[in-house]
């Protein structure tokens, strides 16, 4: 069976700021899926992701809360759970004044 043939299911994801508000930490349920087998892409605003098994496979798209810099993420997975740790983009603090008329 071929991936695009299986049944689509969404895992279970939580995202979250680290305490100081530098990072963003996101957790992703994948029991039973092999660690070659999880095609993972960050953008600065989202992700995809997807992870197939023998009946089923895995399918997220999920937007950040904020900008982050997916060429500094870290992926681990371990015992059917990926995390990820992706840092904030740095915000700039460049605003312009906008005349009213």
């Amino acid at each position: 069976m071929s991936n695009e043939e299986k049944t689509k299911i969404s895992p279970t994801i939580r995202a979250y700021s680290d305490d100081e508000h530098k990072k963003l930490d996101i957790e992703v349920e994948l029991p039973g899926v092999e660690k070659r087998d999880i095609d993972l892409k960050i953008h600065d605003d989202s992700f995809y992701l997807s992870a197939p098994r023998e009946n089923f496979i895995y399918v997220a798209n999920y937007a950040t809360c904020c900008p982050i810099e997916p060429e500094k993420a870290m992926a681990k997975y371990n015992n059917g759970l990926l995390k990820i740790e992706v840092p904030f983009m740095e915000i700039k603090e460049q605003h312009i004044k906008v005349d009213v008329k």
